[in-house]
């Protein structure tokens, strides 16, 4: 089941489907998570795979005003200083980026149907031009016969 929580004024949190198509997606994470991820869950999240993985202190629904004294906390145990929520998120997309993630990847990753975030993103990797230049070069000379090759008539 794959759902979201919202909330709203009239109705307070509500447990409901992402807001767009794009939203419902299933995303890999890298394996070297795989251990921190099974810890969590036993330690934090409600049972079962329609289970809640982020949940309060007492085991209810994260609410902001709770969600942002345990992420205080959390980032005054690891040593990270002045990091949002959202930087996570956008960490692991600029990592993806530089990874050569294309738009339509990044999107997909995201759970975006139009490419305006994506592309938030490319722009953060721009500085890559040399890397990308290294890239082709590395390919032509796998091709291109060896200049000493040449040379030596072989």
């Amino acid at each position: 089941m794959r759902r979201a929580l919202a909330k709203t004024r009239t109705d307070g949190i509500l447990l409901k489907t992402p807001k767009s198509a794009a939203g419902v997606r299933t995303v890999a994470f890298p394996a070297s998570l795989t251990a921190d991820l099974a810890a969590h869950l036993d330690a934090y999240a409600e049972p079962g795979r329609t289970g809640l993985v982020f949940t309060g202190a007492r085991g209810g629904q994260l609410r902001r005003n709770n969600f942002r004294r345990l992420w205080l906390r959390a980032l005054e145990t690891t040593g990270l200083g002045d990091v949002h929520f959202h930087d996570l998120r956008h960490t692991g997309n600029t990592l993806a980026a530089t990874g050569g993630a294309t738009t339509r990847e990044l999107m997909q990753r995201m759970g975006h149907s139009s490419v305006r975030a994506a592309l938030i993103y490319q722009h953060l990797v721009n500085g890559r031009d040399h890397a990308i230049a290294a890239h082709v070069d590395e390919q032509i000379r796998k091709v291109r016969p060896a200049e000493s090759d040449e040379a030596s008539g072989t």
